[in-house]
């Protein structure tokens, strides 16, 4: 039996504990369990964070272990090595790979049957590692991906326009990393082509300023780490947002990280593409337009990827 109104955190470092805050806040859920290699961490989250019920919907909060999350609706995995200063994503994947061959059995032996949502990095690799592990129908297993790359490149677009993020329609897609691609070809500001809009706005170094944004977009987390060692609010609203798609049955797109079944013509690898996602995850994969130069860029990006994957066992 899944408990739709059950969510559990596996991690409670700066993201597990940011992505519990906001899942609180969300009133998606009435109960949240909160697991980490040390206890003393996770009940002190849980307690820190329970003390605030009183100013938003009622919650169970505690700490618990991989016996408590057989019911969850969804379990939010962001375990794993942090990235240093410096550090790639990628530089990663050895570490975690290994941390995930600990954790993803035994919420395989719990009898989990929801929705396993992977944040830790590199997120695509252990998306996929999550899905050759766990046992779990590809569609249940979803890497949060570009979702945070694709937010800061509407905010940063927005900026660049004086126009409401929410109003700009882009995607990064590709590697959750250096890899990443902006889809320019296929960016619009309220339904007006992006170069249009920019033109009218008295933009017209295009490319100058391609080049400039999908640079700031991609060096974003460097920046934040080299300010203050971690990233971790942007990320957990990027949690709450696949949550709520999730738990709303919205069948919204979000370029999430997911296990290619031909599309793109690629297979067995999780990359980042826009993704109709609902209740029981994965729905379908949206067709993107991309042009000869952004999907030459995109398939060096999966071949990244694939090559992480055969470099890292996980097809062994």
């Amino acid at each position: 039996m899944v408990n739709d109104r059950k969510v559990a955190v596996i991690g409670c470092g700066f993201v597990g504990s940011s992505s519990a805050f906001a899942l609180m806040q969300s009133g998606l859920f009435s109960e949240m369990v909160l697991i980490d290699v040390d206890r003393n961490r996770a009940e002190g989250e849980a307690l820190d964070i329970a003390h605030g019920v009183s100013f938003g919907s009622p919650m169970k909060i505690y700490a618990g272990d991989y016996s408590d999350v057989s019911d969850a609706a969804v379990i939010v995995v962001t375990a794993g090595a942090a990235q240093k200063p410096g550090e790639t994503r990628l530089d990663l994947v050895n570490k975690n790979v290994a941390i995930f061959g600990s954790i993803i059995p035994q919420i395989r032996e719990s009898g989990f049957n929801g929705i396993l949502l992977i944040v830790s990095n590199p997120v695509d690799v252990l998306t996929y590692a999550a899905i050759k592990m766990s046992g779990l129908p590809e569609c249940q297993v979803i890497g949060s991906g570009t979702v945070l790359d694709t937010a800061r490149l509407k905010y940063m677009l927005g900026e660049h326009l004086s126009v409401d993020p929410r109003d700009v329609h882009a995607y990064i897609v590709g590697e959750h990393g250096d890899s990443e691609v902006a889809a320019w070809s296929s960016a619009t500001v309220a339904g007006v082509p992006l170069n249009d809009y920019c033109e009218l706005h008295g933009h017209f170094d295009h490319k100058a300023a391609e080049a400039r944004i999908a640079d700031d977009v991609k060096n974003s987390a460097y920046e934040i780490i080299e300010k203050k060692r971690a990233t971790y609010y942007g990320i957990a609203m990027s949690v709450r947002r696949i949550c709520t798609a999730i738990m709303r049955d919205e069948d919204t797109v979000l370029p999430v990280s997911s296990l290619m079944v031909g599309e793109y013509g690629l297979n067995d690898l999780c990359i980042s593409v826009p993704t109709v996602i609902g209740r029981n995850g994965v729905v379908t994969r949206v067709p993107v337009a991309l042009s000869d130069d952004e999907n030459a860029e995109f398939q060096k990006s999966a071949a990244a990827l694939k090559a992480i994957i055969d470099e890292a066992g996980l097809n062994d």
